[in-house]
């Protein structure tokens, strides 16, 4: 049975007060919960003026090498900061070199202070270093730019960008989503889409080649589909410790 993601029961319309911030913030709550439930990711919302151009900063829980889909579920951690915008103009390359930016600053930090305290999970194979990589994710509510993509995947950082098309002005609070298989059922015309440049998904990249993501298209009308991760030719259950 596929895994769950989520929909819309139902739609409204917001405020067309409402600022840009709360738009915002509503749009940060809705990636988070898209990553934790179809991308295996546990992130939490850093916001604030001060957030150093971070929105939402955790944990991505990926299978360990060596591992096999029929074995237990032993999962390594990679640092995952990300940024949001919930904008109606498309993305451009300017908001890649500022990721870039962010992973940078982020990377020298982690040299001199040393690497988080380990997880509390026993099964958790921990890789982490204070020279290991942290992936940049970048989740956009409005199509990337042909230049930012090609910045994107040209970068020596690994960057992982996720056009996720939900109508901001029609998200509903947390506790009026629900579970479907075919992901929000707000705009059919809509399909979005997941690329890892090579320094996060190729074969000399962290994820070694062997993870692949995918949009997986809707199966019922009215739906946008969902992003998925695919591993050694099957769909990767999504995971994350409680």
């Amino acid at each position: 049975m596929p895994p769950p993601c989520l929909s819309v029961r139902r739609l409204t319309t917001l405020s067309s007060a409402a600022s840009s911030v709360h738009r915002g913030t509503a749009f940060e709550h809705w990636s988070m919960q898209v990553l934790h439930t179809c991308l295996s990711m546990s992130l939490s919302r850093v916001g604030g003026r001060a957030d150093g151009g971070v929105d939402l900063q955790g944990w991505w829980w990926l299978p360990s090498q060596g591992n096999s889909l029929g074995a237990p579920p032993i999962r390594r951690r990679i640092r995952v900061l990300a940024q949001c915008k919930a904008e109606k103009k498309k993305i451009g390359p300017k908001y890649v070199r500022e990721m870039e930016g962010v992973l940078h600053q982020f990377n020298a930090s982690m040299a001199l202070l040393g690497p988080h305290p380990e997880a509390p999970a026993d099964w958790c194979v921990d890789d982490e270093s204070p020279r290991s990589p942290t992936v940049g994710m970048f989740i956009s509510n409005s199509p990337f730019t042909q230049m930012a993509l090609t910045r994107a995947l040209s970068s020596s950082l690994p960057l992982a960008l996720l056009y996720l098309p939900i109508p901001v002005a029609e998200l509903l609070p947390k506790e009026q989503l629900s579970d479907s298989d075919d992901g929000p059922s707000v705009r059919p015309d809509a399909i979005g889409s997941v690329v890892f440049n090579s320094a996060l998904g190729g074969t000399s990249g962290i994820l070694e080649g062997e993870i692949e993501p995918r949009w997986e298209y809707p199966t019922k009308p009215g739906g946008i589909g969902r992003p998925m991760l695919w591993w050694q030719g099957r769909r990767l259950p999504s995971y994350s410790p409680s």
